[in-house]
């Protein structure tokens, strides 16, 4: 991964355009391709980025450019959509290189993954006539947590998070897409199933046709009242 600080402007064109006028910012620039550009702000999210498959290329800043005091550029094109991304640097203020090696991919703490496994021994919460398919199962872009069955037989994908926000909706929504586009699964429904679901998300998931589930982790272990379905 490449970290470059630089006070610089990004320009987005393709099917929508966007501006980030002149600023200091993190250029963060990855093996895969991608590009994100960060502020020191706004939390996690990049202001703007490019996801692969991409290509970087230099570009030769023209007279205009340079009277504007900008010393170096970056195009970065999008290979399947030809969306362009451009960074113009007028100041290059620290760049590192460095070898992250080979990521061994998120592990579920020990709560959620606790109730990924009482979910699935307790698989009749998800409604009556359900039953188990079986746990982690593999689509393209990773597993989904429960593959279940419901009582008519139709597929049913689970994702399981302690507190549900919008990404764990996105998520879940990408994993019924690859699995829709499976004759043997299709169609496939989806359960949102956390401890907390924030109003965002459950309005978003409701939205497309996803279910969502409050689990209560120690209920489930013997402790207390049922969870609730809406």
């Amino acid at each position: 991964m490449r970290i470059v600080v630089a006070d610089c402007s990004v320009d987005y064109a393709g099917r929508l355009s966007a501006h980030l006028p002149r600023a200091k910012r993190v250029l963060m620039l990855k093996n895969d391709g991608s590009i994100l550009v960060h502020s020191d702000g706004g939390s996690y999210k990049p202001l703007n980025w490019m996801s692969p498959p991409c290509t970087l290329a230099p570009l030769e800043p023209d007279e205009d450019q340079l009277a504007a005091g900008i010393v170096e550029a970056w195009e970065v094109t999008h290979k399947k959509t030809a969306d362009r991304l451009i960074v113009s640097i007028f100041e290059i203020i620290q760049d590192s290189s460095h070898d992250l090696g080979v990521d061994p991919g998120l592990i579920k703490d020990g709560v959620e993954a606790h109730l990924q496994e009482l979910l699935a021994e307790q698989i009749d919460r998800v409604g009556e006539g359900h039953t188990l398919v079986r746990r982690e199962y593999m689509t393209p872009i990773g597993p989904v947590d429960i593959l279940a069955r419901d009582a008519t037989g139709a597929s049913v994908a689970i994702e399981i998070k302690r507190r549900g926000e919008i990404d764990g909706v996105e998520q879940l929504t990408r994993y019924l897409e690859l699995m829709n586009r499976d004759p043997v699964l299709a169609p496939v429904q989806g359960v949102f199933a956390a401890q907390e679901i924030k109003p965002q998300a459950r309005t978003l998931a409701e939205d497309r046709g996803i279910r969502c589930l409050l689990l209560d982790y120690d209920e489930m272990r013997g402790m207390e009242d049922k969870n609730t379905l809406f």
